[in-house]
């Protein structure tokens, strides 16, 4: 999947690191901007995981580093939620002024504070989506202990969070003792999802009911089930980019199907691959997928095979066919479903094959025809499962001419 790296100058001077995550091909539809927890980064797992998830559905993912965390630059002693939300808003002006303004904003634990309070200031922002965030954030400072004391007497003190040490100063406590959350959420006048785990032993559960029963219509809640705070298991940060891509575009202005279909010339199928894995991006016109090998082969199994998507295309098309084939004919075919199975056989078994040596690509394929039709005309269907067109591919000569770009 293409990602591009990018410095953001910030409004205290500093630049924050960002990566902006984007579709294997095409533009995206619209663009998120994904804000991490309280002592994150843009590379956490979760925030990673996600943002391919939505990229997949043709959202480009802008998420970035807060002042003094990651890359970026900037002392962390001097973050607050006042430049927390700053920051955001830099990120959201530099997407506009690259791209487009983010449609959709995304805040993770604390993140999800910050882009509840920066909504109202990037105009772009149709939607909002909390994810195991705090109702209020002076939540944050409940957790510090006896820490929050020494920094209202002493001006700063030193704070262990997650094993790491950071400092904090009163300009931390300040800006939170000057907030009304609740009025936020309720003024919102955005979309909102909020997303967050009943298991959730950092912020509690009851934080998703009070941020949505402040908010206005149009809200919706979604349980995390068997979540930890940091979406640390992959399948649950998978889980959650899948609902926030189907959530979101019901809000994010799509191309429609006329402006979206591509062009006879550039009618391609992209397939990308990353630096490790077998995992692979694939783009079908506006559809997305994704291709991968089983566990047994070394890949991660998150997707079909090349193998299985070859077979599953004669599949289709054989159904198409028979589905075409019997409306032309007004015959009451009521379904038609193929099951097939590929294998590798030796040449030697194949009593009806020209090659005698080596191994052979074996497909067996299943029909089963649904509906009152009468002998004749089923046997007439089976025949014409040998013409759909990609049968006639895979058993004709095919010419692949491979050439390398720029080349």
């Amino acid at each position: 999947m293409p990602l591009e790296k990018f410095e953001i100058p910030a409004r205290g001077g500093q630049r924050l690191s960002a990566l902006l995550d984007l579709p294997v091909d095409g533009a995206p539809i619209a663009y998120a901007l994904f804000a991490h927890c309280f002592t994150c980064s843009k590379d956490l797992k979760a925030a990673y995981h996600i943002s391919r998830t939505l990229a997949r559905e043709r959202i480009g993912v802008l998420r970035f580093d807060f002042t003094g965390l990651g890359e970026s630059g900037g002392d962390f002693a001097d973050t607050s939620l006042r430049s927390n939300v700053e920051d955001l808003i830099a990120a959201a002006e530099f997407l506009a002024s690259r791209y487009e303004g983010p449609r959709l904003l995304i805040g993770h634990s604390f993140g999800g504070a910050a882009v509840l309070q920066a909504a109202a200031a990037i105009p772009a922002c149709r939607a909002v989506v909390t994810i195991a965030a705090p109702a209020d954030p002076r939540h944050v400072a409940q957790t510090l202990g006896p820490a929050t004391a020494d920094i209202a007497s002493e001006g700063e003190a030193e704070v262990t969070i997650a094993g790491r040490s950071f400092t904090l100063r009163r300009k931390f406590l300040d800006d939170l003792e000057a907030l009304d959350p609740e009025a936020v959420i309720r003024n919102l006048d955005r979309a909102l999802l909020v997303l967050h785990s009943p298991l959730d032993d950092v912020v509690g559960i009851e934080n998703a009911a009070r941020i949505f029963q402040a908010a206005r219509h149009p809200k919706s809640f979604v349980s995390l089930d068997q979540a930890d705070h940091l979406l640390s298991n992959l399948a649950d940060s998978r889980y959650a980019g899948a609902v926030i891509a189907a959530w979101a575009r019901r809000y994010l202005t799509a191309p429609s199907p006329a402006d979206a279909r591509p062009r006879a010339e550039d009618n391609r199928i992209t397939a990308r691959t990353g630096s490790g894995g077998f995992l692979t991006e694939v783009m079908v016109n506006r559809h997305s997928l994704v291709a991968d090998e089983p566990l047994a082969a070394g890949g991660t199994d998150q997707g079909p095979s090349p193998f299985d998507l070859l077979v599953a295309a004669l599949g289709a098309c054989t159904a198409m066919t028979l589905r075409m084939y019997a409306d032309r004919k007004a015959w009451p075919l009521e379904a038609a479903t193929v099951r097939l199975k590929h294998a590798k056989i030796h040449a030697a078994d194949c009593e009806t094959c020209e090659t005698r040596e080596g191994m052979l690509d074996r497909i067996e394929r299943e029909i089963e025809i649904e509906g009152p039709l009468d002998p004749d005309q089923k046997q007439r269907l089976l025949q014409i499962a040998d013409r759909c067109p990609v049968h006639r591919t895979l058993t004709s000569e095919v010419q692949i001419a491979t050439r390398l770009k720029g080349g």
